[in-house]
């Protein structure tokens, strides 16, 4: 997501030519957009992005218990 905002910048900055990036070349402006899309294929095809979504569901599930184990008042004594 970071090279996607870099590249938007960038490229927003070489189009109104502003400072130093107007006179850049439109290959290093576009290059956080290959990055981008490096950085997906990789996360995806070593499973990086399932194992986030995981620990991402596993957190919720383990606030879920938390709180039904507050609630019937079977949880740790405060």
């Amino acid at each position: 997501m970071y090279f996607v905002v870099v590249g938007l910048l960038l490229l927003v900055l070489k189009l109104t030519e502003f400072g130093p990036v107007g006179d850049w070349s439109w290959w290093t402006v576009l290059a956080p957009f290959a990055f981008a899309v490096a950085w997906w294929a990789w996360a995806d095809a070593s499973g990086y992005t399932k194992r986030r979504a995981m620990d991402g569901m596993q957190a919720k599930r383990d606030e879920r218990r938390r709180r039904n184990m507050d609630a019937l008042g079977t949880g740790p004594k405060r």
